[in-house]
């Protein structure tokens, strides 16, 4: 009994220490190279920063960097409301478009892996001057969608979700872009399941629906955590998003320097944070009742 407990520990300790050997590479990176400019950048939200000719020139000011871009900047306000529309319309069509097609391509046909790298395609090619390009040549909205009658119907009406809505629509192309890493993140999860369970519900008679709601997707759900957290991100991080535009637009600003854009950044961070940290929450509500 001793010798099993032994080695219990000893087998455990081992994969412990694989573990972190795996990860060391990315520790000693984000020390050296993440976590000091990190905490320098807080340093420098409360001050007036300027670069001069004989080097960085700072002036204390406290929280007014902060108060300023919360109370008194209405052009960060306003990104910031396009940022949220952004995560609450985006975010679920990609989680429920990214589920669908991860359940498509895990049935069983023929090249599952070209289908695999055609939906990752667009994370490998995806970058800032890739997609500003496409925007500007509208190669990632929908040509014409504007002209169809459903969407001049929504895009009459004066309520802001329709017109959310009808946006989503037209930057629907746009979208699908981000789901790339999701489809690929639910497929694993669902080759995990137990073909027994799914062989076992059929016998008792339960539909595909049925299997679905009561197997399949509890079976992917902490994947859907997973997703959501790695979707928000995505597109917080996104050099295209609007707030990190006016951030570093800010930084070479005269009138505002390096100072205030780092406590934008902050703020960022905070706002992002507040997100996933509610989002979270949200997913775990049924689980907590």
């Amino acid at each position: 009994m001793i010798k099993k407990i032994k080695s219990y520990y000893n087998k455990k300790t081992r994969n412990i220490f694989t573990g972190y050997l795996f990860i060391f590479p990315w520790l000693v990176g984000f020390l050296l190279f993440t976590l000091w400019p990190m905490i320098y950048s807080f340093y420098l939200g409360f001050f007036d920063v300027r670069l001069t000719p004989r080097g960085i020139r700072t002036s204390y000011q406290g929280f007014e960097n902060f108060t300023e871009a919360i109370f008194s900047d209405p052009v960060l306000l306003e990104n910031v409301f396009e940022y949220l529309q952004q995560i609450i319309l985006h975010v679920p069509v990609i989680i429920v478009f990214s589920l669908i097609i991860a359940l498509l391509i895990n049935q069983d046909i023929k090249g599952q892996g070209f289908y695999r790298t055609i939906f990752f395609l667009p994370v490998i090619i995806l970058s800032g001057p890739v997609i500003e390009q496409l925007m500007a040549q509208e190669a990632t909205t929908i040509p014409g969608i504007g002209d169809y009658t459903l969407f001049n119907i929504i895009d009459n009406i004066d309520w802001t979700i329709m017109e959310w809505i009808s946006d989503l629509f037209e930057e629907i192309i746009m979208v699908l872009w981000f789901s790339g890493v999701q489809i690929l993140i639910f497929l694993a999860g669902l080759q995990k399941i137990d073909n027994s369970t799914r062989e076992a519900a059929m016998i008792d008679g339960a539909s595909a629906w049925e299997m679905f709601w009561k197997i399949t997707l509890p079976a992917v759900k902490p994947l859907i955590i997973v997703n959501v957290i790695y979707t928000v991100i995505d597109i917080s991080t996104f050099d295209l998003n609007p707030i990190i535009i006016y951030i570093r637009e800010q930084m070479f600003n005269v009138f505002t320097g390096f100072g205030y854009s780092s406590a934008l950044g902050w703020l960022y961070f905070i706002l992002i944070s507040s997100i996933l940290i509610i989002s979270v929450i949200i997913l775990n509500i049924r689980e907590a009742w």
